[in-house]
């Protein structure tokens, strides 16, 4: 304890609504590391998914290692000292500007990888501004205007497709928003291109999610545009509710002045979870209520000297006492891929519950990994 659970049956269940769209669509999805990275599912994800996205040389190497497929790469901006050994693992690289294509677009042509640029549409529908990559003086994507700067002064962009990525955690009418001012912004650039990117943020898995919808929107796009290979790269959407956290009770301290106690737990939001802290959001725990309303109310710690290691306040049904185990759920994304040693706290482990009800522990760790991240 603490440890991280993959459930098998919750993540093929996800897996299962992709592959339909792909099916029924023609589009291809990967899985974007950035969210979720567990080789010791990759077998079970590559059956239902085209491939992986990185956002970094060591994000590739992973993607290529253990998922096969085709393997695509995005950044900001890429260090020259790695541009050679990642043309040597991708299939796909999408630069950030005009000026990072014209550096390097002409090497991943060289070694049989296609090239494209990622845009900014700048229609913002992401609520939170950190996650919004169409907020002004945004680093993510070119603008019509920077890309008709550039090309004044230079010669044709060669490159295969386009990019962009504008959602967080949304749904169809944000999509679709999103994709009218692609097309108005940059449909003119489009004859001739071989594929488009519509990027993660997409969350397809999620109950009500409008699929028919999806579909419609993907074939019509592809109507208007023959002949062109459409991507999307969804982090959440494959693994969302597909893992929990748990933890155990340290100790229990006596209620405070709000009448709320304190309980100190094995997991910390700052090391396990940060996303609680960065979102910021508070996370689902089985057999609670958020907030203090109910008969027995926690305020849930981590085990850092960190004050702000809160992970939220939650209401149970009957008292908690030192070594009940609490989990926390929907912690298969952004939790694995950001975990980190704060104060020598130890990584919680990986297990995976597979479909006749197991679990098994894939990774442990203990002091050198501590010593090796320092």
């Amino acid at each position: 304890m603490p440890r991280y659970v993959i459930d098998e049956a919750a993540l093929r269940r996800n897996l299962e609504i992709l592959k339909s769209v792909s099916d029924r669509t023609g589009a291809k999805i990967l899985l974007a590391q950035k969210a979720f990275s567990c080789a010791a599912v990759y077998p079970l994800c590559a059956r239902h998914l085209a491939g992986t996205t990185a956002s970094s040389l060591f994000e590739a190497k992973h993607g290529r290692e253990f998922f096969g497929g085709e393997t695509h790469v995005f950044a900001p901006a890429f260090a020259p000292g790695e541009m050679d050994e990642l043309l040597g693992v991708v299939d796909h690289i999408v630069f950030n500007s005009p000026r990072q294509l014209a550096l390097y677009g002409a090497a991943a042509r060289a070694r049989g990888v296609s090239p494209g640029l990622r845009v900014n549409p700048e229609v913002s529908v992401a609520a939170t501004p950190a996650y919004d990559p169409c907020r002004p003086g945004s680093r993510l994507g070119a603008t019509r205007a920077a890309v008709d700067a550039w090309s004044a002064r230079h010669p044709a962009m060669d490159i295969d497709g386009l990019h962009f990525h504008c959602l967080c955690e949304q749904g169809l009418d944000e999509l679709r928003r999103v994709l009218a001012g692609f097309e108005a912004k940059f449909g003119d650039m489009l004859p001739g291109l071989r594929w488009v990117n519509f990027g993660g943020g997409h969350h397809i898995t999620r109950a009500g999610y409008d699929l028919e919808g999806l579909a419609g929107l993907i074939l019509g796009f592809r109507r208007r545009h023959p002949g062109m290979e459409v991507y999307l790269e969804p982090g959440e959407a494959v693994a969302l509710d597909a893992g929990t956290l748990e933890s155990r009770v340290l100790e229990i301290q006596p209620p405070g002045e709000d009448g709320v106690s304190n309980a100190i737990l094995d997991a910390s939001a700052a090391c396990h979870m940060p996303d609680v802290l960065e979102m910021p959001y508070t996370p689902r725990v089985t057999g609670a209520s958020p907030g203090a309303a109910g008969p027995f109310a926690y305020r849930f710690g981590g085990p850092t000297c960190l004050a702000g290691d809160e992970i939220g306040t939650y209401s149970f049904p009957a008292p908690l006492k030192e070594g009940d185990t609490v989990a926390f759920e929907d912690m298969a994304i952004y939790s694995m891929v950001k975990n980190n040693t704060f104060n020598g706290v130890n990584l919680p482990d990986i297990a995976i519950r597979r479909e006749d009800g197991t679990v098994d522990t894939w990774r442990t760790f203990g002091y050198a990994d501590f010593a090796a991240r320092v």
